[in-house]
């Protein structure tokens, strides 16, 4: 019987292994061998990289999603844990599948990411972008007027979602980078090796060096992308700053997330993610907590070990404070594993809702 528990495990495991080794060597082959490569043979590559993108990630979200619920234990409540599954499965089938049929470009998910996360979103839109004649060459310009209004509606969906719902909203439900990975692969971490242990100072250390530094570079490059596309400076370098951005990607971003999946956690880029700090701050806006009063504290620490930010939600709980943490994502899997249904997701908008349904409930109420 233990053999036949550890199967779903195993092909948990498998599966991100095989995503990240196909990740590595497609982006290899994508920004090495394309550039230099024939026409014919870059299409090809081109090819191969959007079925990667769009219909293997969304089967491997699906199927990922399926072999984590079979293996979450039967005695938690897993509420929000499946509204995440379910989040991402929908962003998925949107940004991968429905979204490049509509918009008649396959690379829409390069751009499903809020602003300040990269400066791609703005460059494509600059015709002195070598990106610009990059994406128009393969899309035309009606691509560019779909892409423009996925753009605009997505950030605005983003930041006016965050302010009513939190961060959870992006970063638990929608982020089609690392956050979906963080979840439906979150009984898998670390791909190698046993669990650790909760961050420790060192790595919490630099974990809020990156924060600022890679904030600071993604500002950085927003801005410049922004004012060039205005107009309001003359930027000759255009094709350097994108190269050095593409680099920042591949090095901070894609292999830095995986270095953490193999070894840590599933939500180390979480932590210094320009996009996740900005909604951080937003959060702090909308009145994100995480509620400890609902019912009495055992003091029982599964919240605390189930948390993949590292915050020690049980000494907010056996104070029966709320946790308001800058860190905290919204992930909700310290309210899904109390036994006493101690915790709960909120924000003043939600708080709201609660109420005026609770108030519709009693009028009812003979």
């Amino acid at each position: 019987m233990t053999g036949m528990k550890n199967i779903p495990l195993l092909a948990l495991k498998l599966l991100l292994g095989i995503y990240i080794a196909f990740c590595l060597i497609i982006a290899a082959l994508n920004y090495a061998v394309a550039p230099g490569a024939s026409a014919r043979t870059a299409e090809i590559i081109s090819n191969i990289w959007h079925f990667y993108e769009n219909e293997f990630k969304t089967g491997l979200i699906l199927a990922a999603s399926v072999l984590s619920l079979i293996l979450i234990k039967k005695n938690e409540r897993n509420v929000m844990r499946r509204k995440n599954y379910i989040g991402f499965l929908i962003a998925a089938l949107a940004v991968h599948i429905i979204g490049p049929v509509i918009t008649g470009t396959k690379e829409l998910y390069f751009f499903s990411m809020p602003l300040p996360w990269s400066s791609f979103s703005i460059q494509v839109f600059n015709p002195s972008t070598s990106f610009h004649h990059s994406f128009t060459s393969h899309w035309g310009l009606s691509g560019i007027g779909a892409l423009l209004v996925f753009v605009v509606i997505y950030n605005i969906v983003i930041f006016a979602g965050t302010l009513l719902f939190g961060r959870r909203l992006q970063c638990s439900q929608l982020c089609l980078f690392n956050g979906f990975a963080s979840e439906v692969f979150s009984e898998t971490f670390p791909l190698l090796g046993k669990k650790k242990k909760k961050a420790g100072s060192r790595l919490k250390t630099f974990f809020s060096i990156m924060r600022v530094i890679l904030l600071a570079v993604a500002a950085f490059f927003t801005l410049t992308a922004a004012l060039s596309a205005a107009g309001i400076i003359t930027e000759s370098n255009n094709s350097l700053l994108h190269s050095l951005e593409s680099y920042k990607y591949l090095t901070t971003e894609l292999l830095m997330a995986m270095f953490f999946w193999v070894v840590f956690t599933g939500r180390g880029y979480c932590h210094y993610c320009p996009a996740g700090t900005v909604l951080a701050f937003l959060s702090r806006a909308a009145g994100q907590k995480i509620r400890t009063d609902l019912t009495d504290c055992i003091e029982c620490g599964r919240c605390s070990r189930a948390c993949p930010m590292s915050i020690d939600v049980k000494s907010f709980a056996a104070e029966g404070k709320s946790v308001v943490d800058f860190n905290c994502v919204g992930c909700g899997h310290c309210v899904d594993v109390c036994p006493t249904a101690t915790l709960g997701y909120s924000t003043r908008f939600l708080d709201y809702i609660k109420s005026r349904i609770n108030n519709e409930e009693a009028s009812q109420t003979p």
